[in-house]
């Protein structure tokens, strides 16, 4: 779009109003335009979404705050925000976010400008998609105990170890990796950030079933993979730091609406709630929006709801201010962990006993589930992905209120000699 920092809101806002007319396709711009994002699903299937998104990222509206020569548009987090609000109605989700909210935050705070250029473009337009390699089966929370290896072998790093949990291994092209490159320093000073190419031998991703019976985590071996010296991000051994970008996007991502399965409700958070509690009233159905307890109950949810998104905008303002997402970021994945579980469980509650039993298969179920249900089950998961809630707690006492660090009586001891479960 021929729109740039120098041009007023106004301005602006009439390119993107005019670039909807021309670009988005009529049937997607009525039903936003009459029934908001519900209309817009219903019209719109997801492969026709990812083949029309190219066309998105090429207006540079995918992340108009970012600079032009990585996707974006080089405009301020105010007009950006303006943007976002003009487009919600037509449901322009952002694709690849794992790229975007993980390797992205790292890249900009700690990557080359050669790597900015190589890596930010092709994920902006969702040509190479990404995911996180850190959590290991004896490092999960205490992430930095993690025992992935990597070698140097000249101009290249050769990687052996087991990575688990990770969210769309099996969809991705790209992954950031931290892996350990010094075993005889303290855990957190022999760390070192990489990208790797998935596309490898070496590299063997076995899918994890959950709880709802969907696929989305993986677990991933890696047995002499090779990333070139060029792919590692930040200095040799410093790879903590670095993560650290990477952790609090994830905690901003998990923190947001539509995370842990509020998405997989077909809806947005509480209003979808309010829209089951109005349909349950006009059924009949008893524990519906007439019952002045369930509207309290409802109420009370969409008021925290309010709350959590005011800290989430906080957050995102010092990201699109040029600055790393800070230790903030865990107020919301505490908050929001918490919260969707009790959406959700509130979602099922309003079916009655059709979420109890219901019949199997038919358009309006996923796999014999309703989709309230399958939120229900993957919201478990919501205390635990992006790091603990207990973990988050420790970052918020330590980093945010100033608390003192927990007694570590390995502190200071070289890996290799520090016990590991």
């Amino acid at each position: 779009m021929a729109v740039g920092p120098g041009d007023d809101a106004e301005t602006v806002l009439d390119a993107v109003r005019a670039w909807v007319d021309d670009h988005v396709p009529p049937a997607w711009v009525a039903a936003g335009r009459f029934g908001g994002p519900a209309a817009v699903r219903q019209v719109r299937t997801r492969a026709e979404y990812e083949a029309w998104y190219p066309a998105f990222a090429d207006a540079g509206l995918v992340v108009p705050n970012w600079p032009v020569a990585y996707g974006g548009l080089d405009l301020s987090a105010a007009v950006s925000r303006r943007i976002d609000a003009e487009l919600a109605p037509y449901n322009l989700g952002r694709l690849n976010p794992l790229g975007l909210n993980l390797a992205a935050p790292a890249l900009f705070a700690h990557g080359t400008e050669e790597q900015r250029l190589r890596f930010l473009p092709p994920l902006v337009r969702n040509e190479q998609k990404w995911c996180q390699l850190f959590s290991e089966p004896g490092a999960g929370s205490d992430l930095a105990s993690l025992a992935t290896l990597a070698v140097r072998d000249g101009d290249e790093w050769v990687v052996d170890g087991q990575k688990v949990w990770t969210t769309w291994a099996h969809l991705s092209d790209m992954a950031v990796l931290l892996a350990r490159t010094d075993p005889d320093v303290p855990k957190r000073r022999g760390l070192t950030y990489f990208l790797l190419d998935l596309h490898q031998p070496g590299v063997e991703v076995r899918p994890l079933r959950h709880l709802g019976g969907e696929v989305d985590f993986n677990e991933v071996f890696l047995s002499s993979a090779r990333v070139p010296d060029r792919q590692r991000v930040g200095e040799v051994g410093d790879g903590w730091k670095v993560a650290n970008a990477t952790l609090s996007g994830e905690r901003q991502m998990v923190a947001g609406a539509g995370s842990g399965g509020v998405d997989r409700i077909g809806g947005s958070g509480v209003g979808h709630l309010i829209d089951l509690a109005r349909r349950s009233s006009e059924t009949g159905r008893p524990g519906g929006w007439d019952d002045p307890v369930v509207r309290q109950r409802l109420l009370r949810l969409l008021g925290e709801e309010k709350i959590r998104g005011w800290t989430n905008q906080r957050v995102r303002s010092q990201w699109r201010a040029g600055r790393p997402p800070g230790p903030e970021s865990s107020i919301g994945k505490v908050h929001q962990g918490d919260l969707n579980q009790r959406v959700q469980l509130a979602a099922t509650e309003l079916l009655g006993l059709g979420g109890q039993a219901w019949p199997g298969g038919g358009a309006e179920y996923a796999d014999g589930l309703p989709y309230e249900v399958r939120g229900m089950l993957r919201s478990r998961a919501n205390t635990i992905e992006g790091g603990t809630t207990e973990v988050n707690k420790n970052v918020v006492g330590e980093r945010v209120l100033g608390l003192p660090r927990e007694p570590d009586p390995y502190a200071g001891a070289p890996w290799r000699d520090v016990p590991r479960s």
